[in-house]
């Protein structure tokens, strides 16, 4: 299996798209954490689809997608926390990070998608630490994730768009807090 993992650019919206068709992607075009629930409930597929499309034509990707053996099998949403502005009104993540809302240089892992043929593989794990790439790159200083625990409370693969506990601390972070028993708001400092 070679895995390659690539920013989600304009090029390759239609690979972002593949990458995206499993569990809740297609419907959320990750853009969950960038709009109010208002906002977010009055998008149509098609509006949530152009948004992300004009994301990737942006200045920096929105994310990166995994490509396994060629074919598009993963995606994460990887940039800095202020261009997600959903994150600063998440009460879990308000009341627990110890980082300004206002640092630019402060990246969040908010969403990971993982086709369905691709799971238990390992392809979290390569596309966070390939985000981590990206975000160090991109000139973060700390790195940010919201974690969920399904050894506390079980949850269906679909649940998990946040990724898991155990795959942010095998990656190096550390959990800052825990707002509720099942959740984590975890950090990795890239440079002071």
């Amino acid at each position: 299996m070679t895995i390659e993992i690539l920013p989600a650019t304009g090029d390759r919206f239609d690979d972002a798209e593949t990458a995206l068709d499993s569990g809740d992607g297609p419907g959320c075009q990750c853009q969950w954490w960038l709009l109010t629930s208002a906002e977010f409930r009055e998008e149509s597929r098609a509006q949530l689809t152009e948004r992300l499309r004009a994301e990737t034509r942006g200045e920096s990707a929105p994310g990166l997608v995994a490509y396994v053996d060629g074919e598009p099998a993963g995606w994460v949403r990887v940039g800095p926390r202020v261009a997600q502005p959903r994150i600063a009104r998440t009460r879990d993540v308000k009341t627990a990070s110890v980082e300004p809302f206002d640092a630019d240089d402060v990246w969040a892992v908010s969403c990971f998608v993982v086709r369905r043929q691709h799971r238990g593989t390992g392809l979290t794990r390569a596309l966070l630490d390939a985000a981590v790439s990206y975000a160090r790159e991109g000139g973060a200083r700390v790195v940010e994730g919201y974690p969920l625990d399904p050894t506390v409370t079980k949850r269906s693969a679909n649940q998990l768009f946040r990724g898991t506990v155990a795959v942010f601390q095998d990656a190096g972070f550390d959990i800052v807090s825990r707002p509720q028993p099942d959740r984590a708001l975890v950090s990795l400092t890239l440079r002071d």
